[in-house]
């Protein structure tokens, strides 16, 4: 369970408060990325203004770019969130952002000046490799003030999915979260304290993906499609969910916002499918197809039908509505 305590911090007491009472975000932070480009320029945070009495409204008004090139940053987190709305003590100031490639985190400071942030701290890779972790994904702040990071691979580049942690107060590494052996893949994860569980998903081995998607890798077995559950409490894996073919390289996942909920979705990118998983009458967690995309006959196409290739999903603070963006066919829904 939360280990915050009374008093006013990050965020909100509840999703449906955020919902009801939040105030609109003026400033949006985009990490912006030049790997594998013809641009042999660094990554790059972009802050966009979307702030509709703002005179620069839906404009770029500050690049940040990071001192290293390749890193390849993805997706970016919090140091503080709502998971610590009691604990006064803490305060959303610096955006975490892993490098997909390099394994480096930076952590940006957006509160001495949110227009223009500027890079705080640097975790080097050879301290994430040090606790034998690369390719790092997902970022979420926890509850006792730390963050935990996912990583997809071993210090070779080899599948390995674990769970870097790193003080929320230094933002070093302070070593990994599981007790129990690793999962053969990585990628995404949520948990759900209320109900003791996280949830991870699988993408594949980093050196294959690294390099661009071969599609007989897929055969070879180096990508996964599992649903990982653990106990949140005991950071042990208790349970793994083989999703088969239609549930191929399972990656964005996201539990419903209502604290009480037990159930969520993950988007299947390769398989293109929208997979619902809940907790079943007999404590087991089980799985149900509730979303197909059909593939598209393209001419010259690699493969002999392109996949939507479902790449994110979200759910509205109420959780009545769930959106998913298909990253080859072009279109969200």
């Amino acid at each position: 369970m939360s280990t915050c305590c009374e008093g006013k911090g990050p965020g909100y007491a509840t999703p449906l408060d955020a919902f009801k009472s939040g105030d609109r975000e003026t400033l949006v932070y985009v990490p912006c990325i030049y790997r594998n480009t013809d641009v042999d320029q660094p990554d790059y945070l972009a802050t966009l203004d979307v702030d509709p009495a703002s005179a620069t409204y839906s404009q770029v008004i500050h690049r940040l770019a990071v001192p290293n090139k390749g890193d390849e940053l993805h997706h970016s987190g919090w140091n503080a969130c709502s998971s610590c709305f009691g604990d006064a003590s803490r305060s959303r100031n610096r955006l975490v952002l892993p490098g997909l490639y390099s394994g480096r985190v930076y952590f940006v400071d957006t509160a001495t000046n949110p227009r223009a942030p500027s890079l705080d701290k640097t975790i080097e890779p050879d301290q994430v490799n040090g606790v034998n972790i690369s390719a790092l994904h997902t970022a979420h702040c926890l509850a006792d003030g730390n963050i935990m990071i996912s990583g997809m691979g071993d210090k070779d580049g080899e599948g390995r999915g674990s769970f870097l942690l790193v003080d929320g107060k230094t933002f070093t590494v302070s070593g990994t979260w599981e007790n129990s052996k690793p999962t053969r893949f990585g990628y995404d994860f949520w948990y759900q304290p209320r109900h003791n569980v996280m949830v991870s998903s699988e993408w594949g081995d980093p050196n294959k993906f690294w390099h661009g998607f071969n599609p007989a890798h897929v055969a070879e077995g180096h990508y996964g499609k599992s649903l990982h559950i653990w106990d949140w409490q005991e950071h042990k894996e208790i349970q793994e969910i083989d999703l088969g073919d239609d549930g191929l390289i399972p990656l964005e996942l996201r539990f419903l916002h209502d604290p009480n909920a037990t159930e969520g979705y993950v988007a299947a990118a390769l398989a293109s499918n929208i997979i619902r998983f809940y907790k079943a009458e007999d404590g087991k967690w089980a799985v149900q197809k509730v979303i197909d995309v059909p593939g598209k006959k393209v001419d010259g196409w690699a493969l002999p039908g392109m996949p939507a290739l479902i790449t994110d999903c979200l759910l509205s603070l109420d959780d009545k509505f769930l959106y998913f963006s298909n990253w080859l066919h072009g279109d969200i829904r």
